[in-house]
């Protein structure tokens, strides 16, 4: 058009790009006439600047869906609440013990939960009901969470049987909790009244027996909360597990945090809130994450 243009009006090369200017701005000058581009041409051009901008658009798009694509699988499996909570154990070994209602207690009861554990044993006067009155606590904080379980360990299976940590379970659960002068907190409970059925009020916390050597090895290898080194010479039969310690472990089997004492109110307060920061971490396997590795960690 530009070639037609000069050779019709035997024009310069710089007054063809002055006429291009022109005509892009809607007007041309032809010799000493200025005149309007033609209506058509306008329309013309602003069909092509709206078809332009529209594929512009189209390209955008295009990309900025695939970039959130691309983000949305990268990211999807990485878990933002993730908790700071240190891992001291990666991988709680399997488990079968007996609870107090005679059921099998395994790893799949905790598959995907949040849960605690501690050393017990129903004789006991020392120890064992000030940790079990914390233990208690801990318990009305989370006994309407579905993904929470505590598992109290008999640390004297031969004489803990399964009716005497029913009747353990009883005291603990229809009993009331009270808070002393010093702090500290206690159960009382009245052994006349008629107990309440601790099965309905008590889905999640599990009183557990079974073989003395398996429970003995839960709590030095898996749970760290027995640190004392038994001798290797002493028989089994004639070891015994007198801790104050609890342990928490994630909806992934690890076991987490600090070693929580059971008799100090603080750690026991830090170990609740431990326990929501854990209960808000998702399960999920970061296989994208790490180029689609087979490891779920």
């Amino acid at each position: 058009m530009l070639q037609m243009l000069c050779y019709s009006y035997r024009c310069s090369f710089d007054k063809v790009l002055n006429f291009a200017k022109a005509f892009s701005k809607g007007e041309s000058k032809i010799g000493n006439r200025k005149s309007k581009t033609p209506n058509g041409c306008k329309f013309a051009k602003i069909i092509f600047m709206t078809k332009r901008n529209k594929w512009i658009l189209i390209y955008v798009g295009f990309f900025a869906v695939l970039l959130g694509v691309f983000y949305l699988l990268l990211f999807n499996d990485y878990d933002f609440s993730k908790s700071n909570l240190m891992v001291r154990n990666d991988n709680v070994t399997d488990f079968s013990f007996i609870n107090q209602d005679g059921k099998k207690i395994t790893e799949r009861e905790v598959d995907g939960k949040v849960y605690v554990v501690e050393y017990f044993f129903t004789t006991c006067k020392g120890i064992c009901p000030k940790m079990n009155a914390n233990m208690r606590r801990v318990f009305d904080a989370f006994k309407d969470e579905p993904n929470f379980m505590i598992i109290s360990h008999t640390c004297m299976p031969e004489t803990d049987s399964v009716p005497l940590l029913k009747a353990y379970e009883a005291n603990m659960i229809n009993g009331k909790l009270v808070k002393n002068a010093d702090g500290s907190y206690k159960i009382e409970y009245d052994t006349t009244s008629k107990p309440l059925n601790p099965k309905l009020l008590n889905p999640n916390w599990n009183f557990v027996t079974g073989d003395k050597a398996a429970l003995y090895k839960m709590a030095r290898q898996d749970y760290g909360i027995d640190n004392g080194k038994p001798d290797t010479t002493q028989l089994m039969q004639d070891q015994f597990i007198h801790t104050q310690f609890f342990a928490l472990v994630d909806k992934q089997r690890r076991v987490r945090g600090m070693v929580y004492d059971g008799l100090n109110n603080d750690e026991v307060e830090n170990l609740i809130n431990d326990i929501k920061g854990l209960l808000k971490e998702r399960v999920k396997t970061k296989h994208f994450m790490n180029g689609f590795s087979s490891d779920p960690n």
